[in-house]
């Protein structure tokens, strides 16, 4: 090869790695949970990961050292920016705070998806795709007032919420519940300003079993008569039931929950818990990742679900005793679709 020769072919070989550099910058994304330990992320994780390699992205994970960790988020927004990546899914442990990394994302051409909990403002992300939390509170309110039937007019009922930093999941959970049990919850996007007396309280749970117990033995002091119990997810659930269990009322309290994750589905089917909204977290990554590829392909951005001013991944109320007019599936098949 002649000298000229091989100095095209050493261009055009550099040209190629660069071009190779090119491509796999523009297929590349990151993931961002609360923590890489509660079992509703690990199943994101894995759901986006696989959705990844099928689709030839570079995926990047990044995860709070524990929930409420946004700095470490916020660190991670920053990583993903500098790596110039094609998209970001995240899951933000501080709504709000995040939304300055955020806009910094998008400024910079990348696609911004929240995932599971909506920004604030919602419109701060390109998209969301979430559970329709709303719905999944819906529906246990309205499987718990259809269990109790006329006894529902006297119910005497318990809220466990999540944390006064990460109020949106939180709200639509816990309005949701109150309306489908036939509760006036006047402004939709505030807990508490109820004034329903069928309405105990809300303690704050972490989303752990801790502070299910705790926020549970905090209400029954309050009131010993309480009779229906709406926890944030399923963990704060099983603690709460564990207090049930030390003032031997255990039997007499209705339990609902929201996350359909294999142990709370377990606890439905031994009794633990009355009903659980399943959601899919999964699915809910895996559906992520094929929207970035997408706007990665040719800038499409994706859509919201009709009616709704986001993507909804599914719900399905999980109960082996179902209330007329409430849609719900088995505890056998939520069993087959569960997580964790």
């Amino acid at each position: 090869m002649t000298r000229t020769g091989f100095l095209r072919a050493a261009l055009a070989g550099t040209a190629l790695t660069l071009a190779a550099g090119a491509a796999q910058a523009a297929d590349s994304a990151c993931l961002i949970t609360k923590t890489d330990i509660n079992p509703f992320f690990v199943k994101m994780k894995e759901g986006a990961t696989a959705k990844a390699q099928e689709l030839g992205i570079d995926l990047k994970t990044y995860a709070g050292k524990i929930d409420g960790d946004h700095e470490s988020q916020q660190q991670a927004m920053e990583s993903c920016i500098a790596a110039g990546v094609k998209g970001i899914l995240i899951v933000a442990s501080d709504t709000k705070a995040i939304v300055d990394s955020v806009k910094q994302a998008r400024d910079a051409g990348i696609l911004v998806i929240a995932l599971d909990t909506p920004l604030e403002p919602m419109d701060a992300a390109d998209a969301t795709f979430a559970t329709d939390n709303f719905e999944a509170g819906r529906l246990v309110g309205a499987w718990a007032k259809g269990q109790l039937g006329d006894k529902a007019a006297d119910a005497r009922i318990a809220f466990l919420n999540l944390t006064e930093l990460a109020p949106s999941v939180d709200v639509l959970r816990d309005q949701g519940f109150q309306q489908g049990f036939g509760i006036d919850i006047k402004d939709p996007n505030k807990i508490g300003d109820e004034d329903d007396p069928r309405v105990v309280g809300h303690e704050m749970t972490n989303g752990n079993e801790e502070g299910g117990r705790s926020a549970m033995e905090a209400l029954l002091q309050r009131d010993p008569n309480i009779n229906v119990v709406h926890t944030i997810n399923e963990p704060a659930a099983a603690g709460a039931y564990e207090a049930l269990k030390s003032f031997g009322k255990e039997k007499d309290v209705l339990l609902v929950s929201i996350d359909g994750g294999c142990p709370g589905v377990e606890n439905v089917k031994d009794g633990v818990i009355g009903a659980t909204s399943q959601q899919y977290p999964l699915l809910m990554a895996s559906k992520g990742i094929e929207a970035i590829a997408a706007f990665a392909k040719d800038g499409t951005k994706p859509q919201a679900s009709e009616g709704l001013d986001f993507t909804n991944t599914g719900v399905n109320l999980v109960t082996d005793k179902p209330v007329d007019g409430v849609p719900s599936i088995s505890v056998e098949e939520g069993l087959k679709q569960c997580w964790g």
